[in-house]
This record gives structure tokens, C-alpha cells and sequence, in this order.
């Protein structure tokens, strides 16, 4: 049985394997990201040729002087790929990281902004990655913006979304238009389920494909080299998903 996580991994790897995309040579991944960190572990341990900076590494993290550095080369142009996600996702890939209500966040209070705003403008592309999918995450638009997904014109930006992954479905975001396309859902979800767990509008085809399944050297991958490769940073997650 295919498990969700290997799943969500498997599509957010074809993501950024897509060849259709800026190649993603330098990817960076964020604390408390274990999805998205084995899917960086799957596309460099299948051989791509990849650079993963990983924050949430105990030993061997790639920053001496912690995500200063970090910016720093974000701010050079030095990293294609960054993870981001919310409490709160918009129709045009807003992101909230601060809460609800009035200010600051007096309903709910999530966990803050920090870099989010600098490296959605500075990486070329972005993948918004949020497991939950209601309208409660997925709403009309965002109570505070803590990282624009789009920019005015004039305003220096090198990227902006390229996708929404969530734990029901794929969405691609259209610059130009400024929102997003339903481009696949996960089995058991349809179009409808989807529609009726999101709040922001979006284009949907006729008929929306599967989200496509791990393959056999995929799934040997996950539940081999790259459990082994996250089990110290993430021991609860890897013995959750690959238990031994």
C-alpha cells in the first residue's frame, strides 16, 4: 500500500523534475519539511544531479552561520528551489504566516513570516506545499500577506509560484492569469470534493487526471536510502510512514 506522504512526495519530485521549469540545480528546504525534504532526497539519491541545502539537519547543515547564509545566496541568485507554505493560502498564491483576525492574529497566531517574503521574490521557483486542505487553509484571500505571490509591475522579482501541493490535489499557478489550475487530485478525491474543500476560485478541466502514483524504484527509494538518509532529523515521521 502506498502511503499519503509517499504519495505527496512522489508529486512534488515530478515537480521539481519538470521539464518545462527553470532546472533546479541548488534547492533549499526549511525546518520542520519532512515531505518536502524527501522529495529533494528522492530526485539527488535517483541521481539528478541536485545541490539540497537542508536546514533541518542536525549535523552537516550546510550553514555555518545559519539561514544568514541562506539569504545570502538567495539574494545572489544561488538557489532555484524553495518550499513554502501557510496557515492561510490565497487564489493568488498569498501566503499567511502570521494569524487570523485582528492584528496580530488575535483569533489564531501561526508560526511568523520570517525570510518567507525575501525568498518568494528571490527564488526563481517557488512550490507551496500545504498537507490540510479545507477552507480554512484555502480561502479567498489571505487575513495578512506575509509573502506576495505576485508583484506590481517595476517591482524586482525573480519567480513565483509554480505549483500548490496539497493533501487532496495539484494545483499549477498560472502567472500571467494570476491564479491557479487544478492539474491533478490524489486518489479519492474528484473535481467536486476539491471545489467544495477550497475557498479560493480557480480553472478546473472537464476532467482532471489522478494524481500519478509512485513507481516501484520510487517507493524502493523512499522506503530505502532516503528513510535512512532522514531518520536522524526525523525519526517520528520516518518510523511513521516506513516502520521497521
Amino acid at each position: 500500500m502506498i502511503a499519503p506522504e509517499e504519495r505527496l512526495a512522489a508529486a512534488l519530485a515530478r515537480l521539481i523534475l519538470d521539464p518545462s521549469a527553470p532546472p533546479a540545480r541548488h534547492i533549499a528546504v526549511g525546518a520542520a519539511s519532512p515531505i518536502p525534504a524527501a522529495a529533494c532526497w528522492l530526485v539527488k539519491l535517483a541521481g539528478y544531479p541536485v545541490r539540497l541545502s537542508l536546514l533541518h539537519l542536525r549535523r552537516g547543515n550546510p550553514f555555518s552561520e545559519g539561514t544568514r547564509e541562506l539569504f545570502d545566496l538567495a539574494g545572489q541568485g544561488r538557489i532555484d528551489l524553495f518550499f513554502l507554505g501557510g496557515g492561510q493560502i490565497d487564489g493568488q498564491a498569498n501566503i499567511n504566516l502570521l494569524g487570523t483576525g485582528d492584528w496580530p492574529g488575535r483569533e489564531a497566531r501561526f508560526p511568523g513570516s520570517f525570510g518567507s517574503a525575501f525568498m518568494y521574490l528571490m527564488t526563481p521557483r517557488t512550490i507551496l506545499f500545504r498537507e490540510a486542505h479545507s477552507p480554512r487553509e484555502l480561502v479567498p484571500r489571505v487575513d495578512w500577506v506575509s509573502a506576495a505571490g505576485l508583484s506590481p509591475p517595476g517591482h524586482f522579482r525573480r519567480g513565483t509560484a509554480q505549483a500548490l501541493v496539497t493533501g487532496r490535489c495539484v494545483f499549477h499557478f498560472d502567472v500571467t492569469a494570476g491564479r491557479f489550475a487544478l492539474a491533478s487530485v490524489h486518489p479519492g478525491e474528484t473535481a467536486a470534493t476539491v471545489r467544495a474543500n477550497t475557498g479560493f476560485a480557480y480553472d478546473t478541466p472537464d476532467a482532471p487526471p489522478l494524481t500519478a502514483e509512485p513507481d516501484a524504484a520510487s517507493l524502493a527509494l523512499l522506503r530505502g536510502p532516503v528513510r535512512a538518509a532522514m531518520l536522524e532529523t526525523y525519526p517520528a515521521f520516518c518510523n511513521r510512514v516506513w516502520p521497521q
